[in-house]
């Protein structure tokens, strides 16, 4: 490497985080300087989830994070819901995008915006809250995204939370994340070519079909209402896999109306709540999963949420090939999960 590509990229790695692309797959990486360990923290045996009597979302301006992007309030004037920006933020917001390119490889600074959204009760799981509460989370996620998706340099907005230690979750108070990033996932871009090619094949929008059979077979259906069901995928990688997914085609999160926010919020209270009843309050991820706010149309597509449970642990075959291995039946899991709605 030359002097150059050297002083070049002590610059990049002062400006904070990259996004890395791999030279083969176009898979991208992000390299989170901003939160970086020594080598030998790695080392640790465990990683527990922090001290839940030192909560630093109980009181972010105490813990030392910035202020409120977005606060509800209860009619006492307690807050309900705060939204702010993540104190470790794996996107830098506020810096334009630079090339930092290595060699042959590409990359660039990992500019963006990387928010926290949090509950106020530090130990009740969206489950086991009232629907109301679950669709002002879905509010806050909404009026963020329809801040954030018009700044410059961002092309696609990810918003996921993390339940359990094994999830990914470092902090116990139930929390959700959102990132609004310049690239546009290998995941989303499969999923855009998919209802693409089906369209074109078939004349038909696949999420429209998926949702169609799966209201009228109800092997696969833990719950529905007038506008969203919910139900284990025919192909689930995982056990107990959930997708919830609207009956208006609609390929855009952000479009969601207030009366479809509520609908969505009991769906998915019942989704989660029977998870949590089930399998004894399992570690799970869940991420909504929308077209990108790049300025294209994807008529074909449709946005949703994927619920994914921790069951199970990945080996060598399914790191080697991709090919995730389930182990029950989507169809036995939808009905063990209805049975614990029905108790």
């Amino acid at each position: 490497m030359s002097s150059s590509e050297i002083e070049k990229k002590k610059k990049a790695l002062s400006y904070g985080s990259e996004l890395r692309q791999d030279i083969v797959t176009g898979d991208w990486v992000v390299i989170a300087t901003g939160r970086a360990k020594r080598p030998q923290e790695f080392a640790q045996s465990e990683r527990a989830i922090s001290d839940e009597t030192n909560d630093p979302f109980e009181n972010p301006a105490e813990s030392g994070q910035e202020p409120d992007t977005l606060i509800y309030r209860r009619q006492d004037g307690e807050w309900s819901l705060r939204v702010f920006p993540n104190k470790y933020p794996a996107f830098s917001s506020g810096r334009k995008v630079r090339e930092i390119s290595d060699g042959p490889y590409f990359a660039m600074t990992s500019t963006g915006y990387h928010e926290i959204i949090v509950t106020r009760d530090a130990k009740k799981s969206l489950g086991l809250l009232s629907v109301w509460q679950v669709a002002e989370v879905f509010d806050a996620y909404q009026e963020r995204y329809l801040e954030l998706m018009n700044k410059k340099s961002v092309n696609y907005i990810q918003i996921f939370h993390n339940h359990g230690k094994e999830s990914g979750a470092s902090i116990s108070h139930p929390h959700s994340q959102l990132l609004a990033i310049p690239v546009i996932s290998p995941y989303i871009q499969l999923e855009l070519q998919g209802a693409k090619r089906y369209y074109r094949s078939n004349k038909q929008k696949v999420y429209g079909i998926m949702t169609e059979y799966e209201g009228e077979s109800k092997k696969r259906v833990l719950y529905e209402n007038e506008h969203f069901i919910a139900f284990c995928p025919f192909a689930s990688r995982v056990a107990f896999e959930i997708w919830v997914v609207g009956k208006r085609a609609n390929p855009y999160f952000e479009r969601i109306t207030d009366e479809e926010k509520f609908a969505l919020a009991e769906v998915m209270q019942k989704a989660l709540f029977a998870l949590y009843q089930g399998l004894n309050n399992p570690p799970y991820n869940f991420y909504i999963h929308t077209a990108p706010c790049d300025g294209k149309d994807y008529p074909e597509y449709q946005w949703h949420i994927e619920i994914l449970p921790h069951t199970a642990t990945w080996g060598g075959f399914e790191f080697s090939t991709g090919i995730e291995i389930s182990t029950i039946e989507p169809e036995t899991a939808a009905l063990y999960l209805r049975e614990q709605l029905d108790k």
